[in-house]
């Protein structure tokens, strides 16, 4: 059953591709139903995935295999957030390794163009605890790309 609030990802062709990566990659996630075009369609043909129902994270989400049109954007992004380096690099280096790309701050980008934020807690925590505290881990986490926990908490203490 379909949930009543869901995210649409628009795709050109992946819908199910980037379904199963991220159902295979990320806890609480799973692949739900793909419906196929009854006819042909401007980027499809009769029979073509038209879209798939998976949950990412917790998260209900449709892909939608809308054609080259349109593109995603950092306007929208997913954050997952980890509980140390280890689940950080985990998730960082199985979306840049299939063919994502690094950013800044703890973002990337999948294949597909979605933008995620790795964000370990201890990142959260030390921007939530203000002042200066708060200051040292921002700088440090703005010279950074996928996020380092030890260098956060050791800008954090000072």
């Amino acid at each position: 059953m379909m949930a009543k609030n869901t995210v649409v990802l628009w795709y050109d062709k992946e819908a199910e591709a980037a379904a199963r990566f991220y159902t295979k990659t990320f806890p609480e996630s799973a692949m739900g139903r793909v419906v196929r075009a009854p006819g042909d369609y401007p980027s499809g043909q009769e029979g073509d995935v038209l879209t798939v129902e998976f949950t990412v994270a917790g998260i209900p989400c449709m892909g939608l295999n809308g054609g080259p049109e349109f593109t995603p954007s950092e306007a929208f992004s997913f954050q997952i957030a980890t509980e140390d380096q280890e689940e950080t690099d985990r998730y960082w280096n199985a979306i840049v390794g299939n063919g994502g790309q690094e950013s800044a701050c703890g973002w990337c980008k999948d294949r597909w163009g979605v933008s995620w934020q790795i964000t370990p807690r201890a990142l959260t925590d030390a921007l939530s605890a203000g002042g200066e505290e708060a200051r040292r881990a921002f700088d440090a986490m703005m010279e950074m790309q996928k996020i380092d926990v030890a260098t956060i908490e050791a800008a954090r203490r000072g």
